[in-house]
């Protein structure tokens, strides 16, 4: 959740109030605090690291001819199914996340299959397999005390192991338990709006996840609030921007992981500030019009800039908090993205 910070006087612990009507709701690390099992939060970046590694370590991945596959029961259980791949000596057992997909690649619903008989399911699974139009697929494999088939994919899926945005965070963030400046957020009061950003790590209190198959991570620098603005006295900056990078498994999906950076971003909002677009005698009000903003927009901009920084919005960056913050206020999602494409559009001119 963005919050905006409206009273900044700490007491001797620290702790600060904050309005969260004010800002926005981001509900993703709600929902995963809420629906992890017990088993997945770990204390610190050390905790999840070492088995995610070791897991790609004893990893196999090859690209079959799904006609290639053969299905037989299991040596010791004929309840039981393998899958056999070309060149294994061994079956192996597909995991519930990779028989969805091998489910969905001979065409059959996985809940319906799963409700089967072994003999049956096994008919079926074979006679998909074989019938369907011979493509190549991606599997992954993992040794964990007994072979597991973990993935089936499309041959050109880029595969991102988990092991590899913890090491990525860790070059930043340290163990994530306050030896530098990225931590484990603390606990908002929601009956007094009191936040507290100092708590004791728990696995209640954790937002760092990993399970067999992927991994949760969230970090926030909460003990140093960004000053701003030209006001008498700083005040931490107010709306928190959030950004989102989204890569595609697609071949090239590692390489794009690991050549991504935080720095174009910076540079962005650096460049933003520093782009200076209206002087004190410039009417603020033409400069937003000439870009498709409705009067009534316009004056609310200007206002919600002057009301937030005390003066009138000057550079692109100042432009583009004030369209964001009404943006917000719109009722209805279309108006609101309209003005957030607009306000993306004037960050892009300058980047």
């Amino acid at each position: 959740m963005n919050t905006e910070i409206i009273d900044t006087e700490r007491n001797a612990s620290g702790r600060y109030k904050v309005e969260v009507s004010r800002g926005e709701n981001v509900d993703s690390v709600s929902s995963e605090w809420l629906s992890r099992p017990d088993d997945e939060p770990h204390l610190s970046l050390v905790d999840p690291f070492a088995p995610v590694e070791d897991r790609a370590d004893r990893s196999r991945t090859c690209t079959v001819q799904n006609t290639a596959i053969r299905v037989e029961a299991h040596r010791d259980n004929s309840e039981k199914l393998g899958l056999v791949l070309p060149d294994a000596d061994e079956p192996i057992a597909p995991a519930h996340w990779s028989f969805g997909q091998l489910s969905s690649l001979v065409g059959a619903p996985a809940a319906y299959l799963r409700q089967l008989s072994a003999p049956l399911l096994g008919i079926n699974l074979q006679y998909g397999l074989t019938s369907h139009r011979a493509e190549q697929i991606k599997t992954i494999e993992v040794a964990d005390g007994r072979t597991e088939l973990r993935a089936v994919t499309g041959p050109d899926y880029g595969r991102i192991y988990d092991h590899e945005p913890v090491s990525a965070v860790q070059r930043i963030a340290g163990y994530g338990t306050a030896d530098t400046r990225w931590k484990v957020p603390g606990v908002l009061d929601w009956s007094t709006g009191i936040y507290n950003p100092r708590m004791d790590v728990t696995k209640e209190t954790m937002t760092l996840y990993a399970s067999d198959r992927d991994v949760f991570l969230f970090l926030v620098d909460d003990l140093n609030p960004i000053e701003t603005g030209w006001l008498p006295e700083p005040q931490p900056l107010g709306r928190c921007g959030f950004s989102e990078i989204t890569i595609r498994h697609s071949k090239y999906a590692a390489s794009r992981f690991a050549e991504s950076s935080p720095a174009p971003f910076i540079d962005g909002i650096r460049a933003a500030r520093e782009k200076i677009v209206t002087r004190p005698d410039d009417n603020r009000e033409d400069f937003l019009r000439k870009r498709g903003f409705s009067e009534a927009e316009t004056g609310r901009i200007v206002k919600t800039v002057l009301a937030e920084e005390d003066r009138p919005p000057e550079s692109v960056f100042d432009f583009v908090q004030g369209i964001t913050a009404v943006a917000r206020s719109k009722p209805q999602q279309d108006a609101r993205l309209v003005m957030e494409e607009k306000a993306k559009g004037l960050l892009e001119k300058v980047s």
